[in-house]
């Protein structure tokens, strides 16, 4: 089996400590990290194309950061950055948000709130983390917003499909794989045909 293809993360900041101490907190999570300590490198790491999320220092003198942001964007519109400040500003957050950065946090960075951002930011944005866990986070979706849109509670639809409530929420969560027969009595008690759970995946 290969392995799973893990999240591309480029860390562009010239404070030594906050790169490493970001380094070994991402690492740790599971991800690919990439560290930067020379902000103008920052574009030519970007024109390959490898990272799928930027976390990008934007610390006074700020006028520097948001143009670095601004010829990221140049670059890859689309490429997800999260911005990050010692010195937060109103005037900064704003030009930093206009340039479609993710979410603009204050350092150092507390890591639960980081962690939040990031995995905020890979359902809404769809970045791979790896193949199974993309597709068990949309079948889990999918499979939550029918069971409410039916108004059907966990215990209701366990009774309909006899599979447990546990195995239900944890589909939902996306934190285990439904197995076809599963899948064949979910969508038979939810009055929908099996590539629903798959369309447009």
């Amino acid at each position: 089996m290969p392995a799973p293809q893990r999240l591309d993360v480029l860390v562009v900041d010239s404070d030594e400590s906050t790169t490493l101490e970001l380094k070994d907190m991402l690492t740790e999570d599971g991800f690919q990290v990439h560290v930067l300590g020379d902000p103008s490198r920052a574009v030519e790491e970007v024109r390959r194309g490898r990272y799928q999320l930027v976390l990008l220092d934007v610390s006074p003198p700020a006028d520097r950061g948001v143009d670095l942001l601004e010829q990221i964007r140049a670059v890859d519109s689309d490429l997800c950055v999260i911005a990050m400040t010692a010195l937060p500003t109103v005037e900064v957050a704003v030009r930093t948000l206009k340039q479609a950065a993710y979410d603009y946090l204050q350092k150092p960075l507390a890591a639960e709130e980081l962690r939040a951002v990031i995995q905020a930011a890979i359902r809404e944005k769809g970045l791979l983390v790896d193949i199974e866990t993309r597709l068990n986070q949309v079948v889990g979706g999918r499979l939550r917003d029918r069971r409410k849109g039916l108004e059907l509670t966990l215990k209701q639809l366990a009774n309909r499909t006899g599979l447990s409530v546990s195995l239900i929420s944890q589909i939902e969560l996306g934190k285990s794989a439904a197995s076809m027969s599963t899948l064949h009595k979910l969508s038979t008690a939810l009055g929908v045909r099996m590539t629903y759970f798959f369309e447009t995946i």
